[in-house]
């Protein structure tokens, strides 16, 4: 794997495995289940995070005070081993096990820097976006697959930006239609054009894609918010300004302010020489970690054309 000019061995990427299954249990599970394909791609993942954190903070100018690590690993969050039980589910678990298999201080100092650059954006960084949903089934019941029909509608919206407005606009009169029929008010704009917001108005969907993209950029994805259907995004605008004060925040929760963080880094990752050996797999810039193929990624990011280039 190489980032830039910097070189990852398999090497190191199998210490962290060898690491892992010998520390914990369920790390020894799944390698008897076949599954540390999950570890090594986690491994992958965490690897090259760290390395473009590790060049962002240094320019943001943030700074981990050693007191706060040192109190943090008295009683260290990374000590007690991954539950074995099935209570955690693979990905999550791969994602715990490399963690606890990393030096504990530069894992924890990685998780605070995250959180530190997303609180540091939350107020700042706004989107504003058109969205178009894509039913899990057609008109007759009969189910359809969603992904496909996503990455489809996806690339189509990215070559011909006419189309794109043609099917928004249909959207849009459907979502009219579909108030009128419930006996509401027409909207006054339409619901699925120009929204805008604010990072601060949804911490889960800040951490999404929807926010990690330049402006004139197509993404088909799976929000976090919502029934968790597929949606096809045209991001319209992506502004970082002065902090603003935001009514219907929410507070985020610890893990959506590492995710946001993490989300923050899309614009460097995306600017960086990345090269991931294929035996771990392929980057997933939809879920910023490696998926096993391009078949099996969590969406799809692509510029729309005519855009300029961030």
């Amino acid at each position: 794997m190489i980032i830039d000019d910097h070189v990852v061995s398999i090497d190191q990427v199998q210490a962290l495995i060898d690491r892992a299954v010998q520390d914990q249990p369920l790390a020894r599970q799944m390698a008897q289940q076949h599954k540390l394909d999950l570890i090594g791609r986690e491994a992958v993942q965490q690897l090259v995070i760290h390395d473009v954190l590790a060049k962002v903070a240094k320019r943001e100018g943030l700074v981990v005070d050693d007191a706060q690590i040192s109190q943090t690993l008295q009683k260290d969050p990374l000590a007690p081993v991954v539950p074995a039980d099935g209570s955690v589910p693979p990905e999550q678990a791969a994602k715990e096990i490399v963690t606890r298999a990393r030096d504990h201080r530069e894992a924890i100092v990685d998780l605070i820097l995250q959180q530190q650059l997303a609180l540091k954006y939350l107020t700042r960084l706004s989107v504003t976006f058109d969205y178009s949903p894509v039913a899990s089934q057609n008109a007759d019941g009969t189910p359809v697959n969603a992904r496909d029909v996503a990455l489809e509608k996806a690339k189509l919206f990215a070559s011909d930006p006419a189309a794109a407005t043609a099917s928004l606009q249909q959207d849009a009169q459907a979502f009219a239609a579909q108030a009128e029929q419930q006996g509401q008010a027409p909207p006054a704009k339409p619901q699925n054009i120009g929204v805008q917001l604010v990072a601060a108005q949804s911490p889960a969907d800040a951490g999404t894609a929807l926010f990690g993209v330049p402006a004139g950029t197509v993404v088909a994805f799976q929000p976090s918010s919502g029934d968790a259907g597929w949606v096809v995004v045209v991001v319209r605008d992506r502004t970082i300004g002065a902090p603003v004060t935001v009514t219907d925040a929410t507070q985020p929760t610890p893990d959506q302010l590492g995710a946001i963080g993490q989300r923050l880094l899309q614009p460097d990752i995306d600017t960086t020489s990345l090269k991931i050996n294929p035996r771990y797999g392929v980057w997933d810039p939809v879920a910023l970690n490696l998926a096993p193929s391009e078949a099996t990624t969590t969406g799809i990011v692509l510029p729309m054309a005519g855009a300029p280039k961030p």
